[in-house]
């Protein structure tokens, strides 16, 4: 691919080719595999040495309460924003965690890459009366609490979030499996609930257009939003994976969002600092789409989480997660989460779809 490269570097490319987790043989069309690697090894070939990478701490936004739709959990109705994905899908194969710089360097590659691109989409202007649609495909887990995951076949999924930047106890509104339902900050039952105003755990438009641009300052107010939280929660230290912890923080908030252009470009900037960042050659989103994943594994729940990105034009596509070992939600492989975005759009009012703007 380049005859210029000699010496350690082609060792090293070499070594993250083979680093590079091969997808269930049955789940990808001839060649597919090999078009998604090259497209990496390519990105590599025209990418000079990065800098030193730092860890870095994250945050975990709070929980919402959905009508009816919810998991009771201690005496709380609580779920999240986060979409899920299928079980009948061919299982992901688990590739041996790659080490050492070279399974991150190709990570980083990929990542300022995809911000590159980023930082090129289209920014606009959204007012506190304006709301974030969002129209998703997931799956649920109809499994029970702690026991095998039990996945049912995708569903579409649209969300109205409110852009309002004062406190607000009403998020939004959802729409799935056929009815509507508020999204409403979720509190322990009898307590009243407190609204959150426009932050980490409420992020509209405009509070994310107002993250630094620059990854190390913007990696700095995470940090200290991260921490704020988790004292908040009086989380034990042994129950905090700063790592972790910032790549999933992340990851929530390219899900549900409407991204601007030069905080995604920044976020994804961050993410490529994160250590144990991989790259998934092939992965799927609940759409079916194949793409080229940014992984991370959580070695201690025993999954490892995906962003997907469109292998050409890295746009980002969904996420998925599955198991790198056996655990109680399942067989090593067992997808345990899958989404996929097929809409983001700004309305006026809640129901109002993109198509049914005038």
């Amino acid at each position: 691919m380049n005859d210029r490269i000699r010496g350690p570097e082609r060792a090293e490319r070499e070594e993250l080719a083979r680093l590079l987790p091969a997808p269930a043989e049955r789940d990808l069309p001839p060649g597919r595999h090999l078009h998604h690697k090259d497209t990496l090894m390519r990105l590599i070939d025209q990418d000079g040495a990065r800098a030193t990478t730092r860890p870095r701490p994250r945050l975990l936004r709070p929980a919402v309460l959905l009508p009816a739709a919810g998991l009771a959990l201690g005496g709380v109705l609580l779920t999240t924003l986060a979409v899920t994905g299928r079980d009948h899908a061919p299982a992901p194969a688990v590739a041996p965690t790659a080490s050492g710089a070279t399974a991150h360097r190709g990570a980083a590659v990929l990542l300022d890459r995809i911000a590159a691109v980023a930082s090129k989409s289209g920014d606009r202007k959204v007012g506190d009366d304006q709301f974030v649609y969002v129209r998703t495909l997931q799956t649920e887990n109809e499994g029970t609490f702690g026991g095998p995951v039990k996945l049912t076949e995708p569903r579409e999924r649209e969300v109205w979030i409110t852009q309002e930047s004062g406190p607000v106890v009403d998020e939004g509104l959802i729409h799935q499996n056929g009815s509507y339902g508020p999204i409403t900050v979720g509190v322990p039952d009898g307590e009243e609930p407190v609204g959150y105003p426009a932050g980490l755990n409420r992020p509209t438009y405009t509070w994310l257009a107002s993250l630094p641009a620059d990854p190390d300052a913007l990696g700095r107010r995470l940090a200290a939003e991260i921490t704020a939280d988790q004292n908040a929660r009086d989380t034990p230290p042994e129950d905090r994976d700063p790592d972790q912890d910032l790549f999933d923080t992340i990851g929530e908030l390219l899900r549900e969002t409407l991204m601007p252009p030069r905080t995604a470009a920044a976020l994804y900037k961050v993410a490529a600092g994160i250590p144990g960042v991989s790259v998934d050659t092939d992965a799927v989103d609940a759409a079916g789409r194949h793409g080229i994943g940014v992984a991370r594994d959580d070695t201690r729940a025993g999954w490892r989480t995906a962003w997907i990105f469109d292998a050409k034009t890295l746009e980002y596509l969904g996420e998925q997660s599955y198991l790198i070992r056996d655990t109680s939600l399942g067989r090593k492989g067992t997808v345990t989460n899958r989404s996929a975005v097929m809409e983001r759009a700004v309305v006026g009012a809640l129901r109002e779809k993109p198509s049914t703007k005038a």
